[in-house]
């Protein structure tokens, strides 16, 4: 499995981002435009919190099981794996919502005049925080169920004589 890379979330943001600016400058002249959510950042926090305990009790079960301690719970290499892959689901995901609503409350603090749209604005913001916070807890899960580098491979697998 291939480790998520910060250019390719940065870059899923910023793309997201410059197109819903954009759209938002279309919509708002063709017609009205769309509200943020109240919901959006509630959510992201929500999966932010998710994948962040997912990390801290993956991360007590292997401290555990690294010291041998009596009684420790081991951890399922394949449930460490469908959580790692929930992580990067979940970064992708918040890396492009973010950037949706990024992109559009940039648009909207051309209208902090209008008291909804500034709501709007303040939930757009909330909703990029919220999704940084996402990306963040899922590159910790990662890191937590990273494995240790196998010595077999730095020496091209060749044992030492007994």
């Amino acid at each position: 499995m291939k480790e998520l890379r910060i250019r390719v979330l940065a870059g899923v943001f910023v793309i997201a981002g410059v197109l819903s600016w954009a759209g938002a400058r279309l919509w708002n002249a063709v017609g009205t435009l769309p509200s943020v959510p109240l919901a959006a950042p509630i959510v992201l926090a929500l999966i932010a919190v998710v994948l962040l305990s997912t990390a801290l009790s993956l991360r007590a079960r292997l401290r555990a099981q690294r010291e041998r301690r009596p009684g420790a719970k081991g951890v399922d290499p394949l449930m460490a794996a469908r959580a790692v892959v929930f992580g990067q689901a979940s970064a992708l995901v918040a890396a492009l919502v973010a950037g949706m609503y990024g992109g559009a409350g940039v648009f909207l603090l051309e209208l902090l005049d209008l008291p909804t749209r500034r709501d709007q604005a303040i939930y757009a913001g909330s909703s990029v925080l919220a999704g940084l916070a996402v990306i963040a807890a899922a590159l910790f899960l990662e890191r937590v169920c990273k494995l240790p580098e196998d010595d077999d491979e730095n020496h091209g697998g060749a044992e030492p004589a007994a």
